[in-house]
């Protein structure tokens, strides 16, 4: 017996549901088309930065590319792929639920064995996999920085890492919208908003509130150990991203004391950015299994109201005969 079959009764990992979202998400021609733009357009930016440095050297240099660049490089590609990779998630997640009620098979889908917690992490898994398809497809761009150097493979793992993480909170976030709101256009805009908040809104905030820090923070005669602004970067995505390149930048975001040569950041940018949004995966993917199946719920509700319902009718069936017999006297 094949494991496919095995699992038939509902598994998580192989079941009918990631099999179907596999098969259609990996072969429809959208799917290629979305690839081939991605690569495309990272190698243009990787091609376009190098094309504008070597223009910008001395001619001493014979308009060789410095090997020194390839770091501001490889930075380059990993912010412009984390903002690539914002903007196709909450598309692929964002109507994976509502889609199936627009279609009116969601009912359908729920009465099969599976369970609330195997359809939504099934549409989640499959919609991730195609997303790291595109970013493994990626790795041929980042050759060009280890042709050069100054990056090891090391870096270029966690990093990578870094992104699946995201795309798990971003998908998380997506399918919670999904099973939220009925219509698909709701959700994908309510998606794209918290997107937004997560990348533009804490960065912003960030800035704002270190220009107004800054201003009280040295003017004391003592100046605290470290400043509570730095909080606020460790929410964006694009400040903890830095922060597995630059450790420094964790001492620099919380305006750690200069004086003191031993002091440190309370913590690193990036684990405070997995602490906080690994509760906020946990909290989407409970609110999407809990809101997956509304019929379950409102049931219990009417099985709670049903018995002093049944109370209430019997008190008035015993007064009934009471009046036909008092009439009768």
């Amino acid at each position: 017996m094949s494991l496919k079959n095995k699992a038939g009764g509902g598994s998580l990992w192989i079941n009918p549901v990631l099999d179907k979202e596999f098969r259609l998400r990996m072969r429809t021609p959208r799917s290629f088309v979305a690839l081939l733009i991605y690569v495309m357009v990272l190698g243009l930016l990787a091609i376009g930065f190098i094309y504008v440095t070597t223009g910008l050297q001395d001619q001493q240099s014979g308009g060789r590319f410095d090997p020194s660049v390839s770091r501001v490089l490889f930075y380059v590609l990993s912010i412009a792929q984390l903002v690539l990779i914002a903007f196709m998630t909450p598309a692929l997640t964002a109507g994976v639920i509502s889609g199936e009620r627009e279609k009116q098979t969601l009912n359908i889908l729920l009465t099969t064995q599976q369970s609330s917690s195997a359809i939504v992490l099934s549409k989640l898994f499959s919609s991730l996999a195609f997303m790291v398809l595109i970013v493994l497809a990626t790795l041929p761009v980042y050759s060009i920085v280890f042709l050069y150097g100054g990056i090891s493979p090391s870096q270029l793992a966690l990093v990578f890492l870094f992104y699946l993480f995201t795309m798990l909170l971003l998908g998380a976030l997506g399918i919670m919208c999904s099973t939220i709101f009925k219509r698909t256009i709701i959700s994908v805009i309510m998606t794209y908003g918290m997107t937004m908040f997560i990348f533009a809104a804490t960065g912003v905030a960030y800035l704002l509130m270190l220009a107004i820090v800054q201003q009280s923070y040295y003017s004391g005669t003592v100046p605290p150990k470290y400043s509570w602004v730095g909080f606020i970067l460790g929410l964006n995505p694009v400040g903890a991203l830095v922060s597995i390149f630059e450790p420094g930048i964790s001492k620099q975001a919380f305006l750690v004391n200069s004086g003191n040569l031993q002091g440190k950041a309370p913590i690193a940018l990036w684990l405070q950015f997995l602490l906080v949004y690994s509760v906020v995966i946990v909290g989407a993917l409970w609110v999407a299994i809990r809101r997956i199946r509304p019929v379950r719920r409102k049931r219990r509700e009417d099985d709670f109201d049903a018995p002093n319902n049944g109370a209430s009718a019997g008190e008035v069936a015993e007064m009934k005969p009471a009046e036909g017999m008092k009439n009768d006297k």
